[in-house]
């Protein structure tokens, strides 16, 4: 063999390849599913901690509360709350079920208001609307002429006052419609009167769901009575989409807010501490359930801060407000040009 053909020879490439990183094996890919898995795990827990702990400050329920009313260990729901429970669906049907919420805000993929409030709607529509409904969405042609959708129309003389127990909305409200010369209505007291139960009982006897189902329908039946009206309503009314819609288009809302420090006091002076009694934790209750609930009080077409202030002072404030909504027409001017106005 010539010397050219030695050098080709040792020049030839090996038909192995060259060393390289090892490659995965079956078990390092097990390994890293596995790993993936229990990180997804892992969020999906405390993401689901964090929707019962909104979910219970929306219901206004302290954990004492719900322990009680869902028979699940205080301590436990401490730990779903903080991502660190391995639920069984059974118990989680039970949170549900205290809270008034259905299973699936808890655990589906969707944390809308916006979901909740079209899901809650198509539950009480007429087939004839699900299929336009359906039509719109898939982006078929709907029969007939387009409709218009604009802002709904409020009665300029109702107004409904949102917010936290104890900002004062009871007691400002019924100085208000005095000077204005309305009915003043609180909305738990119109629920008791017409159900001849009080809410205690009613939330003892159908628990938070069959409470809110008799929220809605006496709601209603306020928006269907003619003539002016300063409505106050419970704290919790916007935890539930429907009936708070409802709420946003029938009246002028303004949100009664003050500190936290001052709700607590106001509360203990009325002598009220649902759903706080003998909570150690009382005031990081309250500020869970207030700042829970700020971004859907904050949908007030209005807000009067009493924080500070005197009794009379926020009952000139919030008239002011009314007034100033009310500045071109307003049906009470008239009937009060004689004085109170």
């Amino acid at each position: 063999m010539s010397d050219s053909e030695d050098h080709a020879t040792a020049a030839a490439p090996s038909e192995d390849p060259p060393p390289t990183a090892a490659e995965p094996t079956d078990a390092s890919v097990r390994a890293a599913r596995a790993s993936t898995r229990e990180d997804a795990d892992e969020a999906f827990l405390v993401e689901l901690g964090q929707r019962v702990r909104r979910m219970r400050a929306l219901r206004g329920m302290s954990r004492k509360v719900l322990a009680q009313v869902s028979g699940i260990s205080e301590r436990y729901i401490a730990q779903l709350e903080g991502g660190q429970g391995n639920v069984s669906i059974m118990l989680l049907r039970r949170v549900a079920e205290a809270t008034g919420a259905p299973l699936e805000d808890l655990v589906g993929a969707v944390d809308d208001p916006d979901w909740r409030l079209v899901r809650d709607l198509l539950r009480g529509a007429p087939p004839a609307t699900i299929a336009e409904v359906k039509a719109l969405l898939s982006g078929e042609k709907l029969p007939g002429a387009p409709r218009a959708v604009g802002e709904p129309h409020i009665a300029v003389d109702r107004v409904a006052l949102i917010g936290l127990r104890g900002a004062g909305k009871s007691t400002l409200g019924r100085m208000v419609a005095e000077r204005l010369g309305w009915p003043f209505v609180e909305l738990n007291r119109e629920i008791e009167t017409e159900h001849g139960f009080s809410i205690t009982e009613i939330l003892n006897l159908y628990g938070q769901d069959g409470y809110r189902r008799l929220e809605r329908s006496t709601l209603q039946r306020l928006v269907d009575q003619p003539g002016p009206m300063l409505l106050a309503t419970g704290g919790g009314i916007v935890g539930e989409p429907v009936t708070f819609e409802l709420l946003l288009a029938s009246y002028f809302t303004i949100w009664v807010k003050t500190s936290p420090a001052e709700h607590m006091s106001r509360v203990r002076q009325q002598g009220d501490l649902r759903p706080m009694a003998n909570d150690k934790a009382a005031m990081a209750e309250l500020i869970t359930i207030l700042s829970s609930r700020e971004p859907l009080y904050a949908r007030a077409r209005a807000q009067l801060d009493t924080s500070g202030m005197a009794v009379e002072a926020s009952a000139a404030r919030l008239f002011g407000l009314v007034q100033s909504y009310c500045a071109v027409g307003c049906p009470w001017q008239s009937r009060n040009r004689g004085g109170k106005a």
